[in-house]
């Protein structure tokens, strides 16, 4: 792989710049999400500027910083950085201080016959620490400007503008090869190889891998489908024509997962009220966190998905099973360090006794996590992800009189499998803690609404002298 050139580096340099002009025009909401999927989706992969101390700023760490200087210095706005709910609180605070622990844990360094892995400092804790708060931004920000049903719905209409043009880079590399990142930042980011897929290309574009852009397609493809349900009549032919364009652009990402994703989910959206997708929200982000120990203890079927695997494309099943074979020698090895983790520097994989060659590669989040940070960093991480969809089902069930926002169903459900795909793949991106971040702000509202209710009986019941009464 050839180096960044001159243009990947000038367009990571004059992203704030894009930022400060798009939060000087655009309403809070909008600004937010433009600034955070617009540098997801354009700024170069893998280049980075690399400082001392600090995290490498790139196409995640700079969005997020931007976005927060442009709310703090532009609106001179005051961000609350702690949710309502005390677990919210203590997930954030485990999340950010996790690499501490972890760098305690791990000084010592992995001997072997012709190379030593160093054991990690306390220098090695503050970059870790730092780059975990700066991922937390876009979650911040989108909990106080997104988090209401207009919020929600401007996140699925991002997604569908997003798709559609994004749809033109993906189009052109579908039928020529994925070459974009190539003409315009002078590298190709990933193994060429792992685009070739069912007689032609999955694209690219500027994201790190084909998966990431298959499953930005999947989302853009239920935004619009979402937007299709509660569109006007007199809107929804142009709507279903953008559902049916951003579908077939999904087959043409020539991934199974995201279009597995898209068939389980679309459907969801049609059918179901907005409660009970996030009673199933909320069920599939307790599955996905539940994962590890049902790997663990051999509860997960892996045999019979194999099979299954193996009665679509061979070729699929064998690249399957190398991953599960790969994620079971790995979660060995976390074992061995089950509450903190093993750190960075590659010291969480299995090597060779002589060299020190990493012998694994880790595709999934949910092993790489528990491989680097231990059991209390998979939780933290998983368990803030998922917290707003745990809240939203626990609000759906136990107060079926809400007032459930449909945009909040559906955005639920796109995180719910966005959770799912972090088993297989690391497309734990910024955009995924936008989302979560916004649907904790819509539940923070539902609950205050409540409670306003709540007093407001309270005082009408002591002005009529009447009994008090509680809602439920």
């Amino acid at each position: 792989m050839s180096s960044p050139n001159l243009i990947a580096f000038l367009a990571l340099a004059l992203w704030p710049v894009v930022a400060w002009k798009l939060w000087q025009r655009l309403d809070r909401g909008r600004a937010l999400i433009w600034t955070v999927l617009g540098g997801y989706l354009l700024l170069p992969p893998v280049a980075a500027f690399n400082f001392p101390v600090i995290p490498d700023l790139d196409k995640s760490t700079i969005p997020n910083l931007a976005a927060l200087g442009c709310a703090l210095w532009l609106l001179g706005d005051r961000i609350s950085f702690l949710p309502q709910s005390l677990a919210g609180k203590a997930l954030i605070l485990v999340y950010i201080l996790m690499p501490f622990a972890t760098t305690l844990t791990n000084a010592d360094p992995l001997v072997f016959t012709y190379r030593t892995i160093p054991g990690l400092r306390l220098y090695d804790s503050l970059a870790s620490i730092a780059y975990q708060a700066i991922a937390l931004v876009p979650f911040f920000l989108a909990r106080r400007y997104l988090g209401s049903p207009e919020g929600l719905r401007l996140i699925l209409g991002a997604l569908v503008g997003a798709g559609l043009w994004y749809s033109i880079p993906m189009l052109i590399e579908a039928v020529m090869s994925p070459q974009m990142n190539v003409w315009v930042y002078g590298f190709f980011q990933h193994d060429f190889w792992q685009t070739v897929r069912y007689g032609g290309y999955r694209p690219v574009v500027f994201l790190p891998h084909g998966l990431w852009v298959a499953f930005f397609a999947f989302m853009a493809a239920a935004a619009a489908f979402a937007m299709l349900r509660r569109a006007r009549a007199e809107d929804r032919p142009k709507a279903l024509v953008v559902f049916l364009y951003l579908a077939f652009m999904l087959v043409m990402c020539r991934s199974a997962g995201p279009i597995v994703y898209a068939l389980a989910v679309v459907p969801l959206i049609l059918l179901l009220p907005p409660r009970l997708q996030m009673l199933l929200a909320g069920g599939m982000a307790m599955l996905v966190i539940a994962y590890p120990t049902l790997r663990g203890a051999h509860l997960v079927p892996i045999d019979q998905i194999l099979d299954f695997a193996n009665s679509l494309s061979p070729d699929r099943a064998y690249s399957l099973r190398f991953r599960i074979e790969n994620e079971e020698i790995l979660l060995a090895r976390a074992q061995e360090r089950p509450i903190f983790g093993w750190g960075g520097y590659g010291r969480a994989f299995t090597h060779d006794p002589a060299t020190g060659e990493t012998l694994n590669i880790a595709d999934g989040a949910w092993v790489i996590l528990m491989g680097t940070y231990g059991w209390l960093g998979y939780v933290a991480e998983f368990g803030l992800t998922a917290l707003p969809l745990l809240l939203l089902a626990a609000e759906a069930l136990r107060h079926p009189r809400a007032e459930l926002s449909p945009w909040a169903g559906a955005v639920a459900l796109i995180l719910g499998a966005n959770m799912v795909d972090l088993l297989p793949n690391a497309t734990h991106i910024p955009f995924t803690w936008l989302m979560a971040g916004a649907l904790l702000g819509e539940t923070e509202r539902l609950v205050g609404l409540r409670r306003d209710r709540q007093a407001q009986i309270r005082r009408e019941g002591l002005h009529a002298g009447k009994p008090l009464r509680t809602v439920i």
